[in-house]
Parts: structure tokens; C-alpha cells; sequence
């Protein structure tokens, strides 16, 4: 049986670790050609490619801070050197801060808005004019868009404006056949996550699901790779809460 994205070419931002990760490697296993955007940390970006390869689709590294239209429109002359097209945009790179808001400075608010806020804005822009008709958006959102937390009113707020872009350009692309969804984990087992939660606060959101668990990366690419599939042609315009019916 082919593999259900055999032919597509994805860029998944972010993808070095983590959530976008775990991402580039289950398109990967579904046979598409994968650029694997990464920031700073090559050898994680590596290995990805490396799981890709293993796996027996092609990969390619391209390393850039997406904070503007031109790291932006660089990744998609890449991605179009390499493998001549796109047909799959992840938006996953993010930067977080969590703090309260008096506490926030003027120069953490536009390093976040850069990459949380306008790089996403312009990947749209370039999948809007450089993207094959049919093709797929999904962006990364977060659960605590749905529910306010202490201290993350700055993060929440670009998270809120990616989830915006994402139901009005449903619309706008539509026309060409292009399916627009985002997707908002929940607490999920990443480097990030576990670096600034505490074991108290894992086991409060572990018991918020009736599932006993907090989300595993897969669990989070598993859902991306259906919405970047053939079935998922008819669901567009969505925000899917993948939190394991987590109870707030």
C-alpha cells in the first residue's frame, strides 16, 4: 500500500525538537519529503533527518530564525531548490515566556511577536502564493487559549492571534482546495515542558485527563499527520484541543 502523503513535500518549522520533532518524522513515515526547520541546536535537527532517512523518505535541515518575511521566504526557496514544490506547511517554531505582566519588557514582547506572531503571518503568505493547490496548514497552538493561566498573557496572546490566521485564511485558501486547521496541545512531554513545570504541576494536569497521562509528542504528530492527509480534506478551518479530554 503507498504511503497515504507519498509525493508531498512538508516544511515543518521548529522541528529540531520536540512537538515539531516528532512531527517531521510521522510525515516522514508517511512518504513525505520532509525540511526540517531548526534554529540553533544542529545535532538534534540531524537526528531528525537521520529518522526521516531511516524511515526512507527524504529530508533536509535548513537552519534559520523565522522572526520575518526574509528567514521566511528563504526557507521556501529551499525547500523549492530542494524538492520543487510545497504541499505541507506545519507552523510550530515558537519562542515562550511566562512571566507575569508587569515583569515583561518591551524587548521580550517583539522577540515573541517576531516568531510567535509575524514569521507565522508570512508563512502563510508565502504557502498563500507558492503552495499547490490542495495542499495542507497546520499550526501549533496551545491549550491555554481556551483556558486563562497565570503568567502567560503574552504567550496566550500570540497563540490566540495564530489560531485567528488560521480560520480566516480557511477562507481565503479554501478556494485553491487548501485546508487550514491548528491544533492546541495540551501539557505534552516535551524538553520546554518539563524544564519549567514542576513534578506537582505534572501530576495536577496528569489528573486532569481521564486518560491518567499528560500527551506524549506523538501523541500531538499523530493528529498533525491526519490533518495533513486525504481524509482530512473536508476539516478545515478547525482548532482540534488535543489534551486527552483533559478537564479544566
Amino acid at each position: 500500500m503507498p504511503a497515504r502523503l507519498s509525493g508531498k513535500v512538508a516544511i515543518v518549522t521548529g522541528a529540531g525538537r520536540g512537538i515539531g520533532s516528532a512531527i517531521a518524522r510521522a510525515l516522514g513515515r508517511q512518504g513525505a519529503s520532509v525540511v526540517v526547520n531548526y534554529a540553533r541546536n544542529h545535532a538534534t535537527a540531524k537526528e531528525t533527518v537521520a529518522a526521516i532517512e531511516a524511515e526512507g523518505s527524504r529530508a533536509l535541515a535548513v537552519q534559520a530564525l523565522l522572526d520575518g518575511e526574509a528567514p521566511v521566504r528563504a526557507l521556501f526557496d529551499a525547500t523549492f531548490a530542494a524538492f520543487g514544490r510545497v504541499d505541507i506547511l506545519v507552523n510550530n517554531a515558537a519562542v515562550a515566556r511566562f512571566a507575569p505582566i508587569s515583569s515583561v519588557t518591551e524587548v521580550e514582547f517583539e522577540k515573541t511577536i517576531a516568531v510567535n506572531v509575524k514569521a507565522a503571518f508570512f508563512a502563510f503568505q508565502q504557502a498563500a502564493s507558492r503552495m499547490a493547490d490542495g495542499g495542507r496548514i497546520v499550526s501549533i497552538s496551545a491549550a491555554m487559549t481556551a483556558v486563562g493561566y497565570e503568567n502567560t498573557v503574552l504567550y496566550a496572546g500570540t497563540k490566540g492571534a495564530l489560531e485567528q490566521f488560521g480560520q480566516t485564511a480557511a477562507k481565503e485558501l479554501g478556494k485553491r482546495g487548501i485546508v487550514v486547521n491548528t491544533v492546541c496541545p495540551g501539557a505534552t512531554e516535551t524538553e520546554l515542558y518539563l524544564g519549567l513545570s514542576t513534578e506537582a504541576g505534572r501530576a495536577a494536569a496528569a489528573q486532569r485527563s481521564p486518560l491518567g497521562r499528560i500527551a506524549k509528542p506523538d501523541d500531538i504528530a499523530d493528529v498533525v499527520a491526519f490533518l495533513c492527509g486525504p481524509e482530512a480534506r473536508w476539516l478545515s478551518g478547525e482548532r482540534l484541543r488535543a489534551n486527552g479530554a483533559a478537564l479544566f
